[in-house]
């Protein structure tokens, strides 16, 4: 195992040996043997990868006394810094945890520090596509200190416990007694220009040690998480998880394409991000990842979009390290159809760079996808003799043989850096960390129903007025409110329609939900509507189609995915979770991807489809910080509450899933079959304001007097609730039924209003007895003091069997009627 203090310093020992170059040659000048690059661009890579280096040193000395939280590095991996070179800063980038040397490029392109490459050559007539480059000019060199002959190494710790040479050195530290008179250590500078002590190296620095350290002033998560990310430098923050992010890159690529194609973004109150017309994706990943199935379906994905025509333009780029089995990883990525494969040295800057311009100038131009497979070291983590392929002690070969510096000077540059980073390292000790629950959740979910519900009053305005024709055109002359009473259904299909009129960036996708409307036929007619742009078939994975909606959100689109099942959401729920739910989070609000996710869900009482088409599994969904998870029961709560999640999408960047329930979708009668009281009228635009649905309200039936018992419920328990009252009624019994509507967040205040009101309350729920709904109601009673009576009737803990025998283990009216005649009687 190679020790951080064994890397050091076989690398300064090594970096001593080089020596001189036999001749010397200006920056500017290009690689002798005709490679890629010039001087000034080999040693702006080679000032990327110490500066990465050294922060991994940097996080294993910070955590060595309590004050680093995180120390994943990307020792071995730094030949990234020519794929970041070889992009533009504003393709956007989604980055594994090892890619430190790749944002300090980044930050170096943005601010001019890394002199563009020249423009390639014309493509073919038939592939071309023109735009003019996007990155910063370069600068003719990296900077200066302002004195070019010395500088005085000063050591700024507080104490000596903090020594930097006590755990794990940093470059120069190593040179000087940390208790010895600081003024008596110095390093003669050489004539390759120094870097500036606060050049765009030692900016990146500071951002990545900020994040270590969980410094409040992170220009990413803000000390709530240690990620690569910056809305500036275009790189999109991820979470660690292997592979998680694919998903989303592969969505952010298809809706690049059909934004330059002409899709419109949506209008909320945060701009669409401003990438630009040729943007490239590169997401990177571990050759871990590939083994993976979130990876895999991305990849899977990928492909098939690229048979079917559709243009996707990510760059892939896997670090593989050589822990899979010899050659598989590359098998793997070979063997993908539709996406064509590129592979390099990633030790070797020069032909790493080479190999991503090509790469990236093919993505680019044909607007489809590649893979670069680069072979790569983990230092630090694995044997010793990984250390002879250090990508660090390969660029410093090069420049040294290509004449443009000595190995003495190559180390003094890397003591230098080390000496930047250590004072930048203490100073961001001092920054303030969070300290208030508030703090933290600020940026989880931001709820401003004041703004929502003018987004929805707007949306009725337009409809009713300037859109009106419009709209009348897109129902043929009958929209839905002159259609008579609708069904669940019904009422959900006619509210994407209206919302797609509203919200020209919103677009409807799921496995045949184009084709054959979904599978329960609720987005039938939409495309023809609409046209394929905007609705649109996918594969039937998940997980995939999730991905598209994380990437469209973030691309400026408003998406609106069908999941066939619940049962199926639940397989691909990471991508809620890890990705979508934390975008916010992990980006202090800087990056969003709303989406509103509609799934049909919850059990038939006859049992349809057993167990793979009747789950109540919501608690999974419950349980994910900031997520918004509505279910209507009933066709006129359908709309507005479709609405109202479409409205906070648009205008905090909510994520939003919307579970509809599978037995009331075609329901039409209540009490008695052809009463149709389960029907109800589509609202007009004119009164679509007044009948807004915020989130976390609930709503109230009164029977009889209303006065003896609260019956609190939601989904399949409201219909049945309102019969099994209606029986109570009967009995003399009075009723209040509460339809809870919004399961997260939970209508709190409506909850203890209503049962403080009866002092008995049953809650009907139709998830399971262990982890389901019931139990975040009854938590609520009692954590706001409600002192009245409470029964809970439930789903018993087991999976939905096929056929009649369901009605064994669901809720049922009479189970109902019995609970509360219990309640009642003590």
């Amino acid at each position: 195992m190679t020790t951080p203090h064994d890397l050091d310093d076989r690398l300064r020992a090594e970096l001593a040996a080089l020596g001189a170059p036999d001749q010397r040659r200006d920056l500017g000048e290009p690689l002798p043997d005709g490679g890629p690059l010039t001087g000034t661009q080999a040693l702006a890579l080679f000032d990327a990868q110490v500066t990465s280096r050294l922060l991994d040193l940097a996080g294993r000395w910070l955590s060595g006394f309590g004050e680093g939280y995180f120390t994943v590095e990307s020792a071995g991996h730094e030949g990234d810094a020519a794929v970041a070179a070889a992009l533009r800063p504003t393709d956007p980038a989604l980055l594994h945890a090892r890619s430190g040397a790749f944002y300090c490029l980044r930050a170096a392109q943005a601010a001019g520090a890394f002199p563009p490459a020249p423009p390639p050559p014309a493509p073919a007539a038939d592939t071309a596509f023109t735009a003019s480059p996007d990155a910063a000019p370069g600068a003719a060199d990296l900077g200066t200190s302002p004195d070019t002959t010395s500088r005085e190494m000063r050591s700024t710790n507080r104490d000596t416990e903090r020594s930097w040479s006590e755990s794990a050195p940093m470059g120069a530290v190593s040179y000087q007694d940390l208790d010895a008179d600081p003024g008596g250590a110095t390093v003669v500078v050489p004539d390759l220009p120094q870097p500036a002590p606060d050049d765009a190296f030692a900016a990146a620095a500071r951002d990545v040690l900020r994040g270590i350290v969980a410094s409040a002033e992170e220009p990413a998560a803000g000390g709530r998480a240690k990620v690569f990310g910056r809305a500036d430098l275009a790189v999109v923050p991820t979470t660690s998880a292997a592979g998680s992010h694919l998903p989303r890159a592969v969505g952010l690529g298809l809706a690049l394409e059909r934004l330059r194609r002409g899709a419109r973004p949506a209008d909320g109150e945060a701009e669409a991000a401003p990438w630009p017309a040729d943007a490239v994706v590169v997401c990177s990943f571990d050759d871990g990842a590939v083994d993976h199935a979130t990876a895999t379906a991305a990849l899977h994905t990928t492909g098939w979009y690229d048979h079917a025509g559709l243009r996707i333009p990510v760059l892939f780029v896997c670090a593989d390290s050589g822990a899979s089995a010899e050659g598989w990883v590359a098998a793997a990525l070979r063997s993908r159809p539709g996406i064509r494969y590129f592979a390099a040295d990633g030790t070797d800057v020069a032909a790493t760079y080479r190999v991503a311009a090509e790469a990236a100038d093919w993505v680019r131009r044909q607007r489809r996808p590649a893979v670069l497979h680069l072979s790569t070291v983990r230092l630090m983590e694995q044997g010793d003799g990984d250390a002879a392929r250090d990508p660090l002690l390969a660029t410093a070969r090069l420049l040294v043989t290509s004449g443009y510096a000595g190995g003495e000077e190559l180390l003094a540059r890397y003591d230098e850096r080390g000496w930047q980073l250590r004072r930048v390292a203490e100073e961001v000790l001092d920054e303030p960390k969070l300290a208030s629950p508030v703090e933290i959740v600020r940026e989880l979910a931001p709820r401003r129903p004041v703004r929502v519900s003018r987004a929805v009053a707007e949306a009725a305005a337009h409809a009713a007025g300037p859109g009106a024709g419009a709209r009348a055109e897109a129902f043929g002359g009958k929209p839905p409110e002159l259609t008579g009473p609708l069904t669940l259904a019904q009422s959900i299909n006619g509210a994407l329609a209206d919302g797609m009129l509203d919200h020209p960036g919103t677009a409807v996708f799921g496995h045949e939900v184009a084709a054959r409307g979904g599978v329960y036929g609720v987005t039938e007619g939409l495309r023809d509507r609409f046209g394929a742009a905007r609705v649109f078939d996918t594969l039937p994975d998940e997980t995939s189609i999730l991905g598209l909606g994380l990437g469209a959100g973030l691309a400026g689109l408003l998406p609106v995915p069908e999941i066939r099942h619940l049962t199926s959401l639940l397989g691909a729920e990471d991508q809620l979770r890890g990705e979508a739910a934390t975008m916010r989070f992990l980006s202090r609000g800087a990056f969003r991807n709303p989406m509103v996710v509609r799934v049909p869900g919850l059990a038939s009482a006859e049992g349809l489809g057993g167990h793979d088409r009747n789950d109540s599994s919501l608690g999974a969904l419950r349980d994910v910080p900031g997520l918004v998870v509505a279910v209507p029961a009933r066709p006129d709560d359908a709309a507005p509450m479709l609405r109202t999640c479409l409205a906070a999408a648009r205008v905090d960047g909510s994520v939003c899933v919307f579970v509809e329930p599978i037995a009331l979708y075609h329901v039409r009668d209540l009490y008695t079959d052809g009463d149709d009281e389960w029907a109800a009228e589509y609202a007009e635009p004119g009164t679509w304001a007044d009948r807004h649905v915020p989130i976390g309200r609930a709503r109230v039936y009164g029977i009889g007097s209303a006065e003896d018992l609260t019956i609190i419920t939601f989904g399949n328990g409201v219909r049945m609730s309102l019969r099994a009252a209606a029986t109570l009624a009967g009995e003399g019994v009075g009723s209040r039924v509460v339809d809870l509507r919004w399961l997260a967040p939970l209508p709190v205040a409506d909850i203890i209003r209503e049962a403080s009101a009866t002092g008995r309350v049953l809650v009907v729920d139709e998830t399971r007895r262990t982890g389901g709904v019931g139990e975040g109601v009854l938590s609520a009673l009692v954590d706001t003091g409600y002192v009245g009576a409470a029964r809970r009737v439930a789903a018993l803990d087991s999976f939905v069997p096929l056929g009649p025998a369901a009605r064994q283990v669901l809720v049922s009216a009479e189970a109902i009627t019995q609970g509360a005649r219990t309640l009642l009687a003590r």
